[in-house]
């Protein structure tokens, strides 16, 4: 059997339904918390259009899973900051209380939006589903017992994931492991972010509290999962005059250096950083890191001036990147990877080419970007120059895009950097046919 799931990370921003209300009570640990306080949280959730969690609780009212491993989902979830058999006479009593509150409600979308988030919505087979959630859950179930304080929470994760339903018995083992905060390794929180990805979940509903085993910080990491990285991203931010609206110069920094949530804490910071250092410390005259800067974030026509001056505006990213490193990871000392000069040949053809027939604001940083590739990183002049093609909506042919793709993964890129890029070239390519 396929089951149509919902599309979470189109409705959510971070964890929902039971699980996320179990974290907003672990979360109140150290205020009053009985039951009238708890209804009324989950009477908030409800009304702040939380629909899954009035569903969750009925999937387990209707499930035949004995009372006891009800209160045991319950407690493991919450911490035991809450023991509903102190008020009441079972659990399912309880959850009875706590649907009551979250009414079953649809929420109401335009045709045209229902058809395309039906459209989008992940198609799981269940047994598959319940054998990949089961999996994991039988992985962990060492640290489970050792960390979580309290007694069968495996036994009882695994029947709700094989009899009641393998999407809600993934998010209460993540919340679980979450509320004690049980270590995970490397290659099992790859493993959970893609079950998320699976489910169509927000990626913040898994990484967000999970105590992650992280790997040392690489600034020469470059398998990022969510597109650009380094100072493309920065210069992504400050594209134009857009950024103003999303906050003030600092503030749309640290968005940048503090966005590796789903990665080792400082990730993003340690490549912007090493990015940064590398214009720097280059022999790129200031007015040429500043054209460099200011095309690349397609700045060329504005005259705000916090960023005229590209070494010092440089300086001043390098410094948010320090700070963020120094709060993650105090005994981190910054250093630069080793550039990949191998590559710099097959850059400089792609540069040239692309170059050639662009459009003005390109062809005259072209000559910037070759000092970039052959002095500085050939890798940092890559990305620069497929941002810029992009940003300027230069035309790029089919056969240049696989070349593209290609050197994207010799550099060891994540599987989707180019996406974005991809689908507009190609959607300019197959445009330019037609005309």
């Amino acid at each position: 059997m396929t089951r149509i799931r919902e599309l979470y990370y189109y409705d959510y921003l971070n964890d929902f339904g039971l699980s996320g209300f179990a974290g907003t009570v672990c979360s109140r640990a150290t205020l009053r918390t009985d039951a009238q306080v708890v209804l009324a949280l989950a009477g908030a959730e409800a009304a702040d259009e939380d629909d899954r969690l009035g569903t969750d609780v009925r999937l387990l009212l209707d499930s035949p899973l004995p009372d006891e491993m009800l209160r045991t989902l319950w407690l493991a979830a919450v911490r035991r900051c809450f023991d509903p058999a102190e008020e009441h006479p079972d659990t399912r009593s309880w959850l009875r209380r706590v649907a009551e509150v979250c009414p079953p409600h649809v929420p109401e979308r335009g045709r045209v939006e229902a058809e395309v988030l039906d459209e989008a919505r992940p198609r799981v087979p269940e047994e598959e589903l319940r054998g990949i959630v089961a999996a994991e859950v039988e992985s962990a179930a060492p640290a489970l017992e050792r960390a979580v304080a309290v007694p069968d929470i495996v036994p009882a994760l695994l029947r709700v994931v094989r009899e009641v339903d393998a999407d809600l018995g993934f998010r209460l083992f993540l919340r679980a492991a979450k509320a004690y905060s049980v270590p995970i390794g490397k290659e099992p929180y790859a493993r959970l972010l893609g079950i998320g990805d699976l489910l169509a979940y927000p990626e913040a509903a898994v990484f967000e509290e999970l105590n992650v085993c992280w790997p040392p910080i690489d600034p020469g990491r470059r398998d990022f999962g969510l597109g650009r990285f380094g100072l493309p991203l920065l210069a992504g931010v400050f594209h134009g005059t857009d950024w103003i609206y999303l906050g003030t110069v600092p503030e749309n920094i640290r968005r940048v250096v503090e966005s590796d949530g789903a990665y080792t804490p400082g990730s993003y910071a340690a490549v912007l950083l090493e990015d940064v250092r590398r214009l720097l410390d280059s022999a790129l005259p200031d007015e040429a890191v500043t054209t460099l800067w200011r095309t690349a974030s397609w700045r060329l026509r504005v005259d705000e001036a916090f960023d005229a001056d590209g070494r010092t505006w440089l300086e001043q990213a390098a410094q948010a990147c320090l700070e963020r490193l120094a709060a993650v990871d105090p005994g981190y000392t910054p250093y630069l990877s080793p550039a990949r000069t191998d590559l710099a040949e097959a850059v400089l053809r792609e540069l040239r080419e692309a170059t050639r027939s662009a459009v003005e604001e390109v062809r005259d940083v072209a000559g910037v970007l070759e000092e970039v590739v052959t002095t500085v990183d050939p890798d940092l002049g890559y990305r620069l120059l497929l941002d810029i093609l992009l940003a300027y909506d230069v035309p790029v042919t089919d056969d240049q895009c696989a070349r593209y793709q290609a050197l994207a993964e010799q550099f060891g890129y994540g599987a989707d950097h180019l996406d974005d890029h991809l689908s507009r070239w190609r959607d300019g390519v197959s445009t330019s046919a037609q005309q």
